[in-house]
């Protein structure tokens, strides 16, 4: 069991989890190559926030997302991670993630992604 990060501000909720939810977010959220630790966590979505609102800033953010999130499928964690982005052309796009995990569980993830 893992406590909770709140996914709208970053920091913990108080509550406890079973899921990869934190594992979800720590690699959507990390700049791809800013932890020291493993410089291949993380994802290139912080690279979106200079571009502008256009097509085809949705259609990198899902593979960048998809990118972060393949090491979840490599090292069996995850069974299927599926990623859908909708982008109402307003200064944001959100990337909806659905998980499931080896076990059966699913959960399911919003991330905001700002752009230009």
């Amino acid at each position: 069991m893992d406590r909770e990060i709140n996914t709208t501000n970053g920091s913990y909720s108080g509550r406890t989890i079973d899921n990869l939810q934190n594992a979800v977010y720590l690699r959507i959220m990390t700049p791809r190559g800013s932890y020291w630790a493993d410089i291949n966590l993380g994802s290139l979505l912080y690279t979106l926030e200079r571009e502008k609102d256009v097509q085809r800033i949705s259609l990198l953010a899902k593979q960048y997302a998809e990118q972060a999130l393949q090491p979840l499928l490599d090292d069996g964690r995850a069974a299927a991670i599926e990623v859908q982005t909708i982008q109402p052309h307003d200064g944001h796009l959100y990337l909806y993630i659905n998980v499931t995990e080896q076990d059966g569980k699913k959960f399911s993830f919003k991330c905001p992604v700002k752009v230009i």
